[in-house]
């Protein structure tokens, strides 16, 4: 299933990726197109939820030098953990781990250091502990290829079908299914409709006919549901009818990658792995994906422009600072633009990762994981019985404005950072070689510059809150109550639509996310146990799998702000309250089982109606 090159320094290097060339099952009960990170994730969530899955993608392999992501926060490493992952990630690096020093901000690989005093860089020590307020897991540096070998190698463990090498032509919804049949010509440009009217009639579902990318053979499967994982340029999204808005970009950019040979300066005894270079020429990233081979960043260029070869090693070596010998590699050209469908999803096509949502980069994989694990459970539910089409409906309520309120902020971001960069040229970068006391005042009057409104991005990783979800049963107040949402804040709290508090809860590190399953859990956070039999009973005539948690805990019940809470097994708060009267209308309401009702009631003690100021952070 994969080529690896020769092994060198450390367990192995993932430079390509191969995609089994099997046969699609004929049937499924979802089928996910895209054989990427956020496809392979869909795979591995819903078969965690016991859900029969396969993947199809028409490409056959995945090369390192094309990989997008390479950082992943430590809510992605959440994820990771749930799906049991994480380990196969760490193992699948690409350069010796040591490499890894943070991320760096410089003039040049050898140059000067351009962050500003008191910003917390670098590794923790080799005694110490990288420490994060917000999450007991730790983010994780490793490039896409790296990802998707470790969830190939999950996913065959697990026996889940994914075939590479077979391209989908069309989508037809059978007449009973959900609404917004989606059908798309054939090779031959004739519709399909009629050829698989008659099989997609017989049954409630949809049927994808995919063609193999080197005999032509053609294959139809028969699925419950589809979901597109399958880029920017989704053919899941087009053969739906999805349309996207957002403005497209008026310049573009380039990633490209370029081949170091031979030492140069900087390289011994180890260098900085991720760096960000900024000065007169080169602005951006300048990144190791293996021991030979960096990523540089070029641009902004008008929208038509394509530089050349000798541009962008001019551009390579000003990030590197010295006149090394390099060759271009590779060439991918990206734009700062948010690009979002108009729903994720269209009758029983749903829409995951770049097929629902690009943005200037930085963090897109997470918010694709973030996709994945919202939508999982609910597929599930479903397929199970236990939740209804509403439920289906709230994965778009919940995610699609989250994405945007993400997009938004990253291009601010960018925009952000372009203006400072320009700026600090305006001023004028020294030399790497000036050392004068007046180059090292304008250096100190650049790192005010470029730090200008720059904030760790926060909330971004970690207020994944959903405020306008019809199947979360929110407090009376809450909409006039919650503070905005803010790129650089987060405040961890029970509120219901934000994320869970995680915690250990016992002695030997198990996690309160080690304890929630595929269904709902009810925490109990007090010795008060008289709701449980309330919500026992109403998950038990509903079919709905209930994890009851004891944690008496102060610290958890301080955060929480009710004796019981209800948690979603993508770790967001369904509910609190004080007792289980609602309990079977909040079932209902969580599993879109009902219509959602503006009168159903939820309450808290008043001595934790607000989480304490003192667990924000503004960094």
């Amino acid at each position: 299933m994969v080529a690896q090159n020769e092994i060198s320094r450390g367990e192995r290097h993932v430079d390509t990726v191969l995609l089994a060339h099997g046969t699609p099952p004929q049937e499924v009960e979802v089928l996910v197109v895209g054989a990427g990170p956020s496809g392979l994730a869909t795979a591995l969530e819903l078969n965690r939820q016991k859900v029969d899955v396969a993947v199809v993608d028409a490409a056959t392999s995945f090369r390192l030098i094309r990989a997008g992501a390479m950082g992943h926060s430590a809510r992605t490493v959440e994820f990771f953990q749930q799906w049991r992952v994480e380990d196969r990630i760490r193992r699948g690096w690409t350069f010796p781990p040591e490499w890894n020093l943070g991320t760096t901000f410089r003039t040049s690989l050898i140059g000067h250091d351009l962050t500003r005093p008191g910003t917390p860089t670098g590794r923790p020590g080799f005694t110490g502990r990288a420490e994060n307020p917000y999450s007991l897991a730790e983010s994780l540096r490793r490039p896409q290829t790296a990802l998707q070998q470790a969830f190939l190698d999950q996913l065959a463990e697990l026996d889940v079908p994914v075939a590479g090498g077979w391209r989908l032509l069309s989508l037809l919804e059978s007449a009973s299914g959900a609404p917004s049949a989606s059908g798309a010509p054939s090779a031959s440009g004739a519709s399909s409709a009629s050829a698989d009217q008659q099989d997609a009639g017989a049954r409630d579902g949809i049927i994808a006919t995919v063609e193999h990318v080197e005999t032509g053979a053609v294959r139809r499967i028969r699925a419950k549901y589809v979901v597109g994982a399958d880029g920017a340029r989704s053919t899941v999204r087009t053969l739906a009818g999805i349309e996207r808005d957002g403005a497209y970009a008026t310049d573009r950019h380039f990633r490209f990658v370029v081949r170091t040979e031979g030492d140069y300066a900087g390289r011994d005894p180890f260098p900085s792995a991720v760096n960000v270079i900024v000065n007169g020429i080169h602005s951006g990233f300048l990144a190791a994906l293996n021991e030979t081979d960096w990523r540089v960043y070029a641009g902004p260029y008008p929208i038509e422009h394509t530089p050349t070869e000798e541009e962008l090693l001019a551009l390579a070596r000003a990030a590197f600072g010295s006149d090394l010998a390099l060759q271009v590699v590779d060439v991918t050209p990206y734009f700062k633009s948010t690009r979002l469908a108009k729903t994720f999803r269209q009758g029983r096509v749903l829409l995951v990762g770049d097929a629902a949502h690009v943005r200037t980069p930085g963090g897109n994989l997470g918010e694709g994981f973030g996709d994945v694990f919202n939508l999982g459970w609910k597929l599930a539910a479903v397929l199970r019985g236990t939740g209804g089409d509403a439920l289906l409906d709230s994965y778009d309520r919940e995610r699609r404005p989250h994405n945007a309120r993400v997009g938004a902020s990253a291009k601010a971001r960018a925009d952000r950072t372009e203006s400072n960069v320009d700026e600090a040229r305006r001023l004028g970068f020294p030399a790497d070689d000036d050392t004068s006391p007046g180059a090292e005042e304008r250096r100190d009057r650049i790192r005010e510059i470029l730090a200008q409104g720059q904030r760790r991005d926060v909330g971004v990783y970690f207020d994944e809150r959903y405020d306008d979800s019809p199947v979360i049963a929110y407090e009376p107040d809450q909409a006039a109550t919650e503070t905005p949402w803010d790129a650089g804040v987060y405040v961890p709290g029970g509120r219901p639509g934000h994320r869970a508090p995680n915690g250990i809860i016992d002695p030997y590190g198990v996690t309160l996310y080690d304890r929630i399953g595929g269904d709902v859990a009810l925490l109990v956070l007090s010795d008060d146990v008289s709701a449980v039999a309330g919500f026992t009973e109403a998950a038990r005539e509903r079919a709905i799998g209930l994890e009851v948690i004891h944690l008496p805990d102060a610290g958890a019940r301080e955060l929480y702000g009710a004796p019981f809470a209800l948690v979603r097994p993508d770790h967001h708060v369904a509910w609190r309250g004080a007792d289980a009267s609602s309990a079977a209308a909040v079932l209902d309401r969580v599993y879109g089982r009902t219509p959602a009702s503006d009168t159903l009631v939820t309450a808290r003690t008043d001595a934790a109606a607000e989480t304490p100021a003192t667990a924000s952070a503004t960094l």
